[in-house]
């Protein structure tokens, strides 16, 4: 895991790419109705494999809304696979952790 001052910056670009992904494809409408429900910002822990693909999705802090938490899963399923690791990231690493707060307005925003 590593954050946006990590010395790596090729492991920055890698996670802000996936980030804007995520944000601007249009994956608002999976979580629409569920983050008109009463929540908070969840903060979710994405492992990605070397190849793209999610390995794990885990929830450090929920919605409180099971189904926005279930919605957050699909969004990022249905981006699945993600670009694959250049070759000198995937060198250094096999799985990348990417931990973001989610917040809902009009759109998906990771902060």
């Amino acid at each position: 895991m590593f954050g946006r001052a990590d010395a790596n910056a090729e492991l920055i670009r890698y996670a802000e790419a996936w980030a804007r992904r995520i944000e601007m494809n249009m994956t608002f409408d999976i979580v629409r109705e569920a983050a008109k429900k009463p929540h908070v910002d969840p903060l979710v822990t994405v492992a990605i494999r070397s190849d793209g693909f999610v390995e794990s999705v885990t929830f450090v802090v929920s919605s409180g809304v099971p189904e926005l938490d279930d919605a957050i899963r699909r969004v990022l399923r249905s981006q699945d696979p993600f670009e694959a690791f250049s070759p000198a990231l995937a060198s250094e690493f096999d799985v990348i952790e990417i931990r973001r707060s989610w917040h809902f307005d009009i759109a998906i925003r990771l902060q």
